[in-house]
């Protein structure tokens, strides 16, 4: 089996070459990303190994086909760059639907910790032997609550970690996972008692037609001021803009971004020495009370070990006719199908 590896990162390779090579599949790596220019890359492929910022449009998709290519093999959970109802019928979209939800929780909680304690700030002071405490005094996690929207596999691994610290939790999920509202620390509630009870928010959901901008003007006005929000899943939850107004206004007390919305041609790549192009993105970067990292949270060795193994054998299920990690065809929408009506 041949698969044509787009937006290949150093970081990328060793994995997928120790188990593709296990596996008899011959992964051929691109750094170019997929899209409509780059599709003919793929020529003689069998299938094509994408990321989050590659774009599988209809016009992708039609190049594809056209070509023999069967399967879009997604190293990721998120499927939001790929038109789901063009491919219906027509290309097989498997993904990884949890990799390490360690990882993120992880990073989510190391972002938290580190704008709330200044830890970003007393390491630039140290460096100039400037020991000085002024303006780093932080605040307890204990006690506080914390918004968390999406409780899947991540988010309630973050929960724990919150849990662990102390702190009360507040979830909100279309799909409420049984047994984890205990009536006490942990309460499922709308989106409106969320916002306007939670001294953190945390996002930990898929982006869909429902859930874009579901951080916009209209919910940071009902949260309290001096809100943090935390987002290490999709930037397009968050209304750039408004997140920055709201910033401006001391209404959002810090934000911990790890995604943004017009991340594709930025993140992940080296840009230092060049003036950005994005000035909302420069505006945030430039805020002392936002942390910036370049969607590096699901980074680590075990998540890029399992990505790996997952996602090959995502490869050789589809060969044998039948993955568990296909993107659900049958309802023929935009999102895998957890209720099973479709069947």
């Amino acid at each position: 089996m041949k698969i044509a590896f787009f937006d290949t990162k150093p970081y990328d390779r060793p994995s997928f070459e120790r188990y593709g090579r296990e596996h008899g599949i011959e992964f051929k790596f691109f750094e170019t990303k997929l899209n409509e220019d780059t599709a003919e890359l793929a020529h003689g492929s069998d299938g094509v190994c994408v990321f989050v910022n590659d774009t599988v449009n209809a016009a992708v998709i039609d190049i594809l086909c056209a070509m023999g290519v069967k399967v879009v093999a997604l190293r990721c959970a998120g499927f939001n760059n790929v038109d789901m109802k063009y491919a219906f019928g027509k290309i097989h979209v498997v993904r990884v639907p949890a990799y390490s939800p360690y990882a993120v929780a992880e990073h989510t909680m190391a972002l938290l910790l580190t704008s709330i304690r200044r830890i970003h700030k007393a390491f630039i002071r140290t460096r100039d032997y400037n020991f000085s405490l002024n303006g780093m005094t932080g605040f307890d996690l204990h006690g506080k609550t914390v918004g968390v929207i999406g409780t899947g596999k991540i988010g309630r691994v973050f929960i724990d970690i919150c849990r662990g610290f102390g702190m009360k939790v507040l979830a909100y999920d279309k799909f409420p996972a049984e047994g984890l509202d205990n009536g006490d620390t942990i309460r499922y509630v709308s989106l409106d008692e969320l916002f306007t009870g939670s001294d953190i928010l945390s996002l930990h959901c898929p982006l869909t037609e429902e859930t874009y901008h579901i951080i916009g003007e209209e919910s940071l006005q009902k949260c309290k001021r001096g809100v943090i929000l935390l987002n290490t899943s999709r930037g397009a939850l968050v209304d750039a803009e408004a997140l920055l107004a709201a910033i401006k206004s001391r209404k959002v007390g810090a934000a911990c971004l790890d995604v943004y919305e017009e991340e594709s041609d930025l993140f992940f790549e080296d840009f230092s020495g060049h003036i950005l192009d994005d000035d909302t993105l420069a505006r945030l970067i430039s805020m002392p009370n936002v942390i910036v990292t370049s969607h590096q949270a699901f980074l680590t060795e075990e998540a890029l070990q399992n990505i790996a193994e997952t996602t090959v054998q995502n490869l050789l299920d589809m060969e044998n006719g039948q993955c568990p990690n296909e993107l659900c065809y049958r309802c023929g929408s935009a999102e895998d199908c957890r209720t099973g009506k479709c069947f």
